[in-house]
């Protein structure tokens, strides 16, 4: 397959659309899912502005769920002290609601256009970006072509590649190259993710490290923070956090075993999608434990067994809660998810074994002693029984894991420092406009 050929699909593909190459079709935002969308604004995702666009320069920076958002608010609010617009897309409302939060009007929010071409012309044709950036692992075959076609600046920041991803582009190493030719710079995560961008063509390509390392801890509300502890008292704890199908039940199986060895033990679990809490909820009570929902008000009694997370924003509260927090997405599913919040606020942490997705992040952790990897239910309920048994262990790796993090920290300005050559014309133009207005 030739470069010729494949940037003559991927020309087609702009006018014809994902349904027509399937090639390329996994990579399209054809993916949202039913109940993330903030039906008052659903146009928005069809490139309709919700806000008029603002004088002078603007960056449109993407960034897809909570967790890319987390990681870039950091770089946000550094862009915004040069004066310089920017125009914040997310694809879910979990999503937005951390923009609001944490970014206000201080930016524009939002929902990122389907990668079709009248939605995403629309888009680009209204807000007219002057600089792209885009967060982690969104690779829009539609956007980036047709931002190219604007010869608009595209910059991935926090890059990465999975396995499954990796490995899905080299079996189409050309059209991948056509398709990355277009991006003027990719500030990758890791020297592996870093060397799996060049393997496929992209130009130039630097290391910058997490800036999920870079963010603050979770907040939390401190009044809420102090009902919980005192309704937990001294009563042993233990987290299951951003679990996935299947992660649930066998962190309630673990605390059924643990419960008689250790008296009054609350086992706080956290599901990565609070919409699955009814039905988690009544499988837990089905195995004979007692459950409170925070999202209900219920209250941590003596004989509950299960303190259910079914809310949204509330991280920082339950790890405040514990010592001791095993990290979904790692048992029962692939991939993993980011054990750098629980690190930096003083937590022992767990995990199973399919951590790809933060492969960097858990090595070093690892090689601390910061975290451990357990292979199954039983090997979790070992761990968890060391570490409520062992308070001058527990401690040893809660400290590990604060100094890991602090260690990996620098990602943000190594990011900026990438960003310069493209956002300093901004700038300049920007002070300009605001000279020539006065």
């Amino acid at each position: 397959m030739s470069g010729r050929w494949a940037r003559t699909m991927l020309s087609a593909y702009r006018f014809a659309g994902a349904a027509a190459y399937p090639l390329v079709g996994p990579y399209v935002a054809w993916r949202t899912s039913r109940g993330k969308e903030d039906r008052n604004r659903r146009r928005e995702r069809y490139g309709v502005a919700g806000r008029p666009r603002p004088e002078g320069p603007v960056i449109w920076i993407h960034a897809a769920s909570v967790g890319e958002t987390l990681a870039v608010v950091p770089l946000v609010e550094s862009i915004l002290d040069y004066g310089v617009n920017i125009v914040l897309t997310t694809g879910t409302v979990t999503s937005a609601q951390v923009v609001d939060e944490r970014l206000g009007d201080r930016i524009i929010h939002q929902y990122v256009p389907l990668d079709l071409k009248p939605a995403v012309s629309r888009f680009l044709d209204h807000w007219k970006p002057d600089l792209a950036i885009i967060a982690e692992s969104e690779i829009w075959p539609m956007t980036i072509l047709e931002l190219g076609a604007r010869h608009v600046p595209q910059v991935l920041v926090n890059g990465r590649l999975s396995d499954r991803s990796f490995m899905s582009w080299k079996k189409r190493a050309n059209i991948a190259e056509a398709l990355f030719e277009n991006l003027a710079h990719v500030v990758a995560q890791s020297d592996v993710d870093g060397e799996r961008f060049r393997a496929l063509g992209a130009r130039p390509v630097t290391v910058s490290g997490n800036l999920k390392v870079d963010t603050n801890p979770p907040p939390v509300d401190l009044r809420a923070l102090g009902t919980l502890q005192r309704q937990i008292g001294d009563r042993p704890t233990w987290a299951a956090i951003s679990t996935h199908d299947g992660e649930e039940v066998v962190a309630a199986e673990v605390h059924a075993t643990l419960h008689r060895r250790h008296h009054g033990l609350l086992t706080i679990v956290v599901p990565r999608h609070p919409d699955r809490a009814e039905a988690l909820a009544a499988q837990i009570s089905g195995m004979g434990l007692k459950v409170a929902r925070r999202s209900k008000g219920d209250r941590i009694g003596a004989d509950t067994d299960i303190l259910l997370g079914d809310t949204i924003g509330e991280m920082g509260l339950y790890l405040r809660l514990t010592e001791i927090a095993f990290v979904g997405r790692s048992l029962t599913s692939e991939g993993g998810q980011n054990p750098l919040e629980p690190a930096m606020l003083d937590t022992a942490v767990l995990a199973g074994r399919n951590v790809q997705n933060f492969r960097e992040a858990y090595q070093r952790l690892l090689d601390s002693g910061g975290a451990k990897l357990v292979r199954d239910r039983d090997m979790l309920a070992g761990a968890v029984n060391f570490l409520l048994t062992n308070e001058v262990a527990r401690h040893e790796m809660m400290a590990a894991g604060i100094a890991t993090v602090e260690e990996m920290r620098g990602a943000l300005a190594r990011t900026l420092k990438s960003l310069e050559p493209y956002i300093q014309p901004l700038v300049v133009k920007a002070r300009l406009k605001g000279a020539n207005g006065r």
